[in-house]
């Protein structure tokens, strides 16, 4: 089978190469690119393995949402990381600013991202100035045992230099018809939607450009830790500054989004006058 990847110009191919993730695996249709990499994982995969695929029949988001897309629309891809545990929640922001970095590359525009994990573009970007940031990506991130852990002995929290799999998935809408599912109209939003020359991405150079904005921003984790991708996940957080509702399953959080601490968990003001960090939860911009 022929993939997106087949095509790629010398240097593209060049760039790819000199990264830890330099033998992607495309496949035509699977279950799930995030299961399938955990699989291998489970069975001592490397660092840097990469699987994509034109389509999922079981693909998943945050809190077991299913995410379907028609096939060949969507740059879906699953990337296995092994870092410290100490920087392995960092590992969902990595892979949202690589891939805004990428779109950025491709296609010219610029998007934001939404705390904590998906890629939004704004209203007015589609001809709505009033209207809400329509979903671009999104991306789920999960970890698996430490590699030190006995299974039978059951679970234990991880030393901070113990390495863990990270099994990091984006799923980005390309190129999608005009009309979206009734369920998808007025929230989400492809590439092609927003000008012509946008039309014309390719999965192919987009998967490059994340994967080599991937491996810098990876590798200067790793080596100098979170400060400075924490810098840019700020400066890239379009939730900061926002009224804010957040849904934490058993209550929700209203308030001011005003920064992200240092473990990356938003900050909100709330509308009584106090702090509250949430390390998780699904985020709803009330207003600019």
């Amino acid at each position: 089978m022929e993939s997106p990847l087949d095509q790629l110009p010398p240097e593209a191919a060049r760039r790819l190469g000199a990264t830890r993730f330099a033998d992607p695996t495309w496949v035509s249709r699977t279950g799930s690119t995030n299961a399938d990499v955990l699989d291998a994982a489970r069975d001592g995969a490397r660092e840097g393995l990469v699987v994509a695929a034109d389509e999922q029949t079981a693909g998943r988001g945050r809190r077991d949402r299913v995410w379907s897309a028609p096939p060949g629309s969507s740059l879906l891809v699953s990337i296995l990381l092994r870092p410290p545990a100490s920087l392995a929640p960092f590992s969902t922001a990595a892979l949202a600013l690589s891939a805004r970095d990428a779109v950025a590359a491709v296609t010219g525009v610029e998007v934001g991202i939404k705390w904590p994990n998906d890629l939004v573009v704004p209203g007015a970007a589609v001809g709505d100035p009033a209207g809400p940031d329509r979903k671009l990506a999104g991306i789920l991130a999960e970890a698996d045992w430490p590699a030190s852990a006995n299974a039978s002995a059951g679970w234990r929290e991880p030393a901070p230099g113990d390495r863990v799999v990270v099994v990091a998935g984006i799923g980005l809408n390309v190129a999608w018809p005009a009309e979206l599912p009734p369920e998808l109209a007025g929230i989400a939003v492809a590439l092609n939607h927003l000008e012509p020359t946008v039309g014309q991405a390719d999965r192919g150079p987009l998967l490059v450009e994340l994967l080599v904005a991937l491996e810098e921003r990876y590798a200067r984790l790793l080596a100098g830790g979170p400060g400075s991708l924490l810098a840019e996940w700020r400066q890239a957080c379009v939730t900061l500054g926002r009224s804010v509702r957040i849904d934490l399953g058993a209550d929700d959080v209203a308030g001011t989004a005003v920064d992200l601490d240092d473990a990356g968990h938003l900050v909100v003001e709330t509308v009584e006058g106090a702090r509250r960090v949430v390390a998780v939860g699904d985020v709803v911009h009330v207003s600019r």
